[in-house]
């Protein structure tokens, strides 16, 4: 019997059980580990609550779950409970799935003053990450400034922006929904380095923030070059920048204004005791595409700064990593004799969600040639060892689907759940 062990139970994750299940068959025993007592990762708490036809993705991984030889292994932390040359020694491969969830550093002066977040603790707050139920978000009266030029820093703009009807049928957290429903910021700005042609925002997402009922999007012409360029972006991209300029000819003027201000570099944020205003430096398109800074700078007022410019994995001991990049080093998924990396821990924030499958099947085919016949290891048997013998209290997925239910059953009035935003109350209702 061959045993693999996977750690971190997000998309990455269970496309690498589904792919080791087709290479390997019934002569596999799969275990997915994740810090949390809940599984799915990223399309728990990092798609947006008010999209979800994209959380639906989670029925796929639930039915892999349910599998006779896939077993859920929660509330498990890989460096406090059992580190990776136990697992090692346990599982003939350890495949490392645990995404990008910090943020990248802005890298300016100021960036540590209250009142600057990054994405991955905003989007986790208003979304029930336990590590951010307790973010101190101001958000009413305020200028707000988003740094960046991808889906989540249209996101963030658009929940911000949302009134409280708007969000009937997400699954934002009740404590995030309250405080956003009695706010109003004062405006937002979305900054971005380059120009609107080099965007990576998707039609769906732009098109959202032109809907909203309390929020108009706004774009200077001045930014937008001669509509005849854009002849030679891909499909997608040109029906991106044709939302923009369509905002650049929206003069409406809705309660909450939401500006775009290209070619714009963030220099360092200013403030007395906390965030003020965002000192940023003008910018222009070199000859390879890149910011190129003119010296030019000027300030806008910002007493909110979310920083959208990216994540990284974080470091877990005994494992090399590659600090430049943010994700572990790598080559092609290989690490080390029998240790693994697939997702955004293995080639770093990039695409889609649909995007790790491909991963999970390289990486189960890796391991069928790196050890074509199984080790004989202990694997699940020895880890069941272990936990036992520290005391440790895991949560299995049918503990998980009891809390599943209570979330579902303490639902508002419209909404598809409310999700529990503390371990120990995931465990307490898992326990019932």
């Amino acid at each position: 019997m061959r045993h693999i062990a996977i750690i971190g139970s997000g998309p990455a994750g269970y496309y690498t059980a589904e792919a080791c299940q087709k290479q390997f068959g019934d002569d596999v025993r799969i275990d997915i580990i994740d810090r949390l007592p809940v599984p799915f990762g990223l399309i728990r708490t990092g798609v947006a609550p008010d999209h979800q036809s994209i959380k639906a993705v989670a029925r796929r991984y639930e039915a892999v779950a349910l599998s006779d030889n896939v077993r859920f292994v929660g509330k498990l932390a890989i460096g406090r409970d059992v580190s990776i040359p136990e697992l090692l020694a346990l599982y003939d491969a350890v495949v490392l799935a645990t995404g990008a969830p910090s943020d990248q550093p802005l890298g300016v002066p100021g960036e540590h003053l209250p009142g600057v977040i990054g994405s991955a603790a905003f989007v986790g707050w208003y979304n029930g990450h336990p590590d951010y139920a307790d973010l101190a978000v101001a958000v009413d009266g305020r200028a707000i400034a988003i740094i960046g030029n991808g889906n989540v820093a249209l996101d963030c703009a658009r929940i911000l922006a949302k009134s409280a009807a708007e969000f009937a049928g997400s699954d934002i957290v009740n404590h995030a929904r309250d405080l956003l429903a009695a706010s109003q910021p004062r405006s937002i700005t979305i900054l971005g380095r380059r120009g609107p042609q080099q965007i990576a925002m998707t039609p769906k997402e732009l098109g959202e923030l032109g809907r909203l009922e309390r929020a108009s999007a706004h774009v200077d012409p001045a930014d937008l070059p001669p509509p005849a360029s854009d002849e030679v972006l891909e499909p997608g991209q040109r029906k991106s920048v044709a939302l923009l300029r369509e905002f650049a000819q929206d003069h409406a003027e809705k309660a909450v204004p939401i500006r775009f201000d290209f070619f714009a570099q963030s220099v360092r944020i200013e403030g007395d005791g906390r965030a003020e205003r965002l000192v940023l430096q003008r910018t222009q398109l070199g000859a390879n595409g890149d910011a190129v800074g003119t010296g030019e700078t000027y300030a806008v007022p910002a007493n909110l700064i979310i920083s959208c410019i990216g994540y990284r994995t974080p470091p877990i001991p005994d494992v090399p990593y590659d600090e430049r990049r943010g994700r572990f080093a790598n080559v092609e998924g290989r690490i080390m004799p029998g240790l693994y990396c697939v997702g955004w821990a293995r080639r770093g924030p990039t695409g889609t969600i649909g995007t790790n499958k491909p991963d999970g099947f390289m990486i189960a085919e890796e391991m069928a040639a790196d050890q074509p016949v199984p080790s004989g290891k202990q694997g699940r048997a020895g880890l069941d060892a272990l936990i036992s013998t520290r005391g440790l209290d895991i949560v299995t997925f049918r503990d998980w689907q009891k809390i599943d239910l209570a979330e579902i059953e303490r639902a508002r009035a419209g909404a598809p759940r409310e999700k529990f935003v503390r371990v120990e109350d995931m465990v307490a209702a898992s326990r019932i």
